[in-house]
């Protein structure tokens, strides 16, 4: 009983850390693309925590690809000029710094507005798994655009990964 309540205190603990860490705050996006950084712990009680930046900056870039597509600047990701920096890494105290670039394609059916992730510290991601898991979301006869594994000195390695949204991108069956 007593491990419990120690296991549920330490959950608490992790939730109530993680409320006050706002990653959109530090996120900007502009039609060129989008930036931010994360500065603080890695892991909190063994939880991820530096590494929810991917998640928080792969759901910015997504509706900042939606947004451009409605407004007719039809774009996707320059996967070739991602920058990813992970200063302090191993550390307990990183700074996780990502630049995503936009680059604007010629049609509505060229651009992509979707986008995320798989990735992690110091292990190879699991990018078949990934792949299994999104293959819903894809429009039909359509693939998913994914980067070459990028990595960081530290050890941070990551795969980026786009696609053309079912609703937004219907027209392109």
């Amino acid at each position: 009983m007593k491990q419990i309540v120690i296991l549920i205190l330490s959950f608490l603990s992790i939730l109530s850390l993680c409320s006050f860490i706002n990653f959109d705050d530090s996120i900007q996006c502009s039609d060129n693309g989008c930036n931010g950084q994360y500065v603080g712990a890695e892991f909190i009680n063994r939880s991820d925590i530096a590494h929810q930046f991917s998640n928080k900056m792969s759901a910015k870039v997504g509706d900042k690809l939606k947004e451009l597509f409605k407004g007719g600047k039809y774009s996707k990701v320059d996967f070739e000029n991602i920058k990813m920096t992970t200063k302090g890494m191993g550390s307990g105290n990183v700074t996780y710094y990502l630049e995503i670039p936009f680059k604007r394609v010629n049609t509505k059916c060229d651009a992509y507005t979707s986008f995320d992730h798989v990735g992690g510290w110091n292990h190879k991601p699991e990018l078949k798994s990934r792949k299994l898991q999104l293959k819903n979301v894809v429009i039909d006869k359509h693939k998913l655009d994914i980067s070459t594994l990028k990595t960081t000195p530290e050890g941070l390695q990551e795969y980026w990964i786009q696609w053309k949204n079912k609703v937004t991108q219907s027209m392109c069956k």
